[in-house]
């Protein structure tokens, strides 16, 4: 059996071989953390790498995910579908060894990393997940989840704003399946980092209600097993180990300084690394009996079959509780008959001409689809009131209770996302986080990344526009709107009545491969007559709300709050107006070519755009011959209705604005 060392020197010669064959990217890391990881993987982690979703396998997160040569080491190491032709590939095209490790590319790979405290807080919703999970599922005698939420991130982690942000909710949540090992090699990019980075980060933590293990020494297996062990016994807190490490260990010129961060060694210098580290083999070999003292596979096929045994006796003994753990957890399936319902809803709201704000549309929705989905969990930034985002089913999780849904995540918005997106990669549920529409801006990136993992993310923004009113500018999302509409793979809807509204929750909810953006008005918005083909339109994300009499000469279009304006506006023009609803751009932008020109014809070329957001995302509707009428500017402090008169939101203002493009 070889030694620990030699264990970890094989992450350290994988690392810097893949490096310096790409030129490019992260050996400090890797070098620094092997011999935690080492531990970690060969006597605590519970996966099975012929089967890496297995449902009750421990998470492993890399937030530090610049040393991505590390993940990937262990994934080959131990048995993953991760060959050493994969490991050569580091950093090439369409390679499964990316730069920063990417959910989907890589099997194992259980999060998008690289965004630096992202990781983390993707960690802290993982464990919520389980936490959650945990309390909805298990019986006394039968855990059928039971596993934990392991995470390495380093300085730049904690220098990350969402650090304090997530770690403080989950020491508020007690997540004592939560382990995060921080790499404490006082070495960033720029240096050593006691010139911009003094923090007491086990102070910090113990103030969090974290479980802090301080000054482990990274290099030393038997001090990282017994924190380990310490902190697995640690039920009701989550723990904080403080690893000592020497970044880019085992290179005699660079080791412990910010050269090794993020460059290739260079020849000579893993030259005299593989000296040092007493590796006498070329090149990505690695000695048959270290693959064999890795191999994981027959360890996790037996760990997941006697899951499967214990699941087993608890389908015999709970089968409503195993047949709804299989729907939601294994595959991942919605309830059979959320269509059903949802479709029967729609058309209720159809028939009710009440005048109500989408954010409050927003709520009845979730209180009409909330009873037939049992996977549906959210929160709001200490906005609920604001977003409407409790409904008659919600239950607060708490510490001593987790078997909620509903997470109130106080003001992180950030952090929020980036747990909703741990929670959504982690399985079982159906996610939704809340906030105004102008702060997605704190959350921005963590939006991002739900996108670039296709994951199911809902995102809940109210107070879409200039018409929440008084709160002013700071409050009155302008570019927001665009920014999302030209997110990748994210699809973005502004309801204009109930109806639109219920009918965005719906496609959100059974969009399973890319993240929603649902925008809510404060103010309320009256309903707008359908027929019974119209309703069936709003899923292609565009239609033809009012058609004119034949051929249209003018085609408006508008969405949300904006809506109602373009109707009234049409009828004062005539009889040759169209106006288009156009709830979601991305949707209407997937339907083939023919419906397209059936909404928008090409040959009309006049064109109007109205919405209360940032103008120039509406060219590419209008073209150069056409007209927006949008923002170009920040709001104003006045009541909403105020503003849309001094920012041109009138039907005089359109009707003329149409009259000047007709000449």
């Amino acid at each position: 059996m070889p030694a620990r060392n030699e264990l970890a020197n094989a992450i350290r010669v994988l690392s810097m071989d893949a490096v310096q064959q790409a030129n490019s990217g992260h050996p400090g890391a890797p070098m620094g953390m092997a011999d935690i990881a080492e531990v970690l993987w060969n006597d605590y982690l519970e996966h099975n790498p012929t089967n890496p979703a297995w449902p009750d396998r421990d998470r492993f997160v890399l937030s530090n995910g610049h040393g991505s040569m590390l993940i990937y080491s262990l994934l080959h190491l131990t048995g993953y579908d991760v060959s050493i032709e994969d490991i050569k590939n580091f950093r090439q095209w369409h390679s499964k060894t990316p730069g920063h490790p990417e959910y989907g590319d890589t099997p194992g790979v259980e999060t998008t990393t690289g965004p630096l405290g992202q990781g983390f807080a993707n960690a802290v919703g993982m464990a919520m997940a389980e936490k959650v999970l945990a309390a909805q599922f298990n019986r006394p005698g039968h855990e059928i989840v039971d596993h934990y939420t392991y995470v390495f991130m380093g300085d730049g982690c904690m220098m990350e704003g969402i650090s304090h942000e997530a770690a403080s909710l989950a020491g508020t949540q007690g997540l004592g399946k939560l382990i995060a090992f921080y790499d404490d090699n006082g070495i960033s990019i720029d240096g050593e980092v006691e010139g911009w980075f003094t923090d007491d980060t086990p102070k910090r933590f113990e103030s969090y209600g974290w479980h802090v293990l301080a000054n482990v020494d990274g290099h030393d297996s038997n001090a990282i097993k017994q924190a380990i062990e310490t902190a697995r016994a640690q039920s009701d807190k989550p723990t904080l180990i403080c690893c000592k490490t020497v970044i880019g260990f085992g290179s005699p010129n660079k080791q412990g300084k910010e050269e090794c961060h993020g460059a290739a060694l260079g020849h000579d210098e893993v030259a005299l690394c593989r000296t040092t580290l007493a590796w006498e083999h070329v090149p990505f070999e690695i000695p048959a009996k270290v693959y064999k003292a890795w191999d994981a596979k027959d360890r996790g096929t037996k760990l997941e079959s006697e899951w499967q045994s214990r699941f087993d006796a608890y389908r015999e003994a709970n089968p409503e509780l195993a047949a709804e753990f299989e729907r939601r957890v294994i595959r991942g399936d919605l309830p059979a008959d959320f269509a059903q319902t949802a479709q029967a809803y729609i058309e209720k709201c159809q028939e009710d001409a009440a005048k109500v704000a989408t954010r409050k549309a927003s709520q009845n929705t979730l209180g009409a689809f909330g009873p037939a989905l049992p996977e549906l969990i959210g929160g709001s930034a200490d906005l609920a009131a604001s977003n409407l985002t409790l409904w008659g089913g919600s239950k607060g999780v708490t510490r001593e209770d987790a078997s909620g849904n509903y997470i109130y995540y106080g003001v992180r918005e950030f952090a929020m996302s980036a747990i909703g997106n741990g929670i959504t990669l982690h399985g079982g549920f159906i996610h939704y986080s809340a906030t105004f529409l102008v702060f997605m801006e704190y959350a921005r990136n963590a939006v991002r990344m739900a996108a670039l993992m296709k994951q199911p993310h809902i995102f809940v923004y109210t107070h879409d526009s200039i018409g929440l009113g008084e709160d002013g500018p700071t409050h009155q999302p302008i570019e927001q709107l665009t920014n999302l509409r030209t997110t990748p793979n994210l699809q973005t809807w502004r309801p204009c009545d109930t109806v639109e509204s219920a009918v965005a929750w719906r496609c959100a909810v059974e969009t399973r491969d890319a993240p929603s953006a649902l925008i809510f008005s404060r103010q309320g918005l009256p309903a707008q007559p359908r027929s019974k083909e119209q309703l069936a339109q709003i899923t292609k994300g565009a239609y033809v709300l009012k058609d004119s009499k034949g051929e249209p000469e003018v085609i408006l279009i508008a969405t949300g709050s904006e809506v109602e304006l373009a109707v009234k506006a049409a009828e004062q023009l005539g009889e040759n107006v169209r106006v288009v609803s156009m709830p979601c751009a991305e949707r209407f932008e997937q339907q083939d070519r023919s419906y397209r020109d059936s909404v928008l014809p090409p040959t009309v070329r006049a064109r109007v755009a109205i919405e209360a957001g940032h103008a120039d995302y509406w060219r590419k509707y209008v073209g150069l011959d056409g007209d927006v009428v949008g923002m170009t500017t920040f709001g104003a402090s006045a009541p909403g209705d105020v503003l849309f008169e001094k920012f041109g939101f009138t039907v005089e203002n359109v009707v003329e604005r149409v009259k000047a493009l007709k000449g």
